[in-house]
């Protein structure tokens, strides 16, 4: 069923801190939806076009907003890369939790590493995740863009492995192997994003069995 422009924006303004009738809560909601517009713009640029095609003549067109409105949030490439750094980090996160509650209750409350090197494969299709690797790529021949993402890329880092440690405590107070198996699994899965397309589907999954047993070897203290 289709929304009609005129439901969807009674289905907006009924939105959580969305009230039209307080006119300075309203007026932040909309700020608030117009930089989530600019930001989902961004990552379309870069999905599809590259750093390169990343400009914020292009982005304003795409979000279908004004030049000021785009100048009001960000006045200029710099702070809407800033800004997108942080977008990108953040839905990747959001993702993570999103779904790894609802494979627990569809497991009944049981989770396997293989489970667990699933989820992570699958955050590596979504855009942002693409978007993240071009912003990687783009950085190392940029160095402001270097200075933007790496601060924000660990800082990610310390929050994605306390996550981990919430989210997994079958590994208790084995942090350090929980953090190798973390680096390696993310290695091995970027390599096979990257090479996938070259090596097909048979090698593709029999690197990924591979993957799991040795995450599950590193559990169960046979190496590492």
């Amino acid at each position: 069923m289709v929304t009609s422009p005129r439901n969807k924006k009674v289905l907006d303004m009924i939105r959580p801190g969305g009230d039209p009738s307080d006119e300075t809560r309203w007026q932040q909601r909309k700020s608030s939806m117009t930089r989530e517009a600019i930001l989902e713009a961004a990552v379309d640029c870069l999905v599809t076009s590259g750093y390169t095609g990343l400009t914020t003549i292009e982005v304003t067109k795409r979000a279908n907003v004004s030049r000021g409105a785009m100048h009001h949030h960000y006045t200029n490439r710099l702070e809407l890369v800033a800004g997108l750094v942080e977008y990108v980090l953040y839905r990747r996160m959001r993702h993570f939790l999103e779904e790894y509650p609802r494979l627990l209750e569809r497991d009944t409350g049981s989770f396997s590493l293989e489970q667990a090197t699933e989820l992570y494969w699958r955050t590596l299709q979504r855009r942002e995740f693409t978007a993240y690797l071009e912003l990687s790529m783009a950085a190392r021949s940029d160095t402001e863009l270097e200075q933007v993402l790496l601060p924000a890329v660990r800082r990610f880092d310390e929050i994605w492995t306390q996550e981990m440690t919430e989210a997994f405590p079958q590994w208790g107070d084995r942090i350090h192997k929980m953090k190798l198996a973390s680096d390696f699994a993310q290695a091995a899965h970027l390599g096979l994003l990257l090479n996938s397309p070259v090596i097909g589907e048979d090698r593709h999954n029999a690197v990924r069995h591979v993957i799991v047993s040795v995450v599950d070897m590193v559990f169960r203290g046979e190496i590492g």
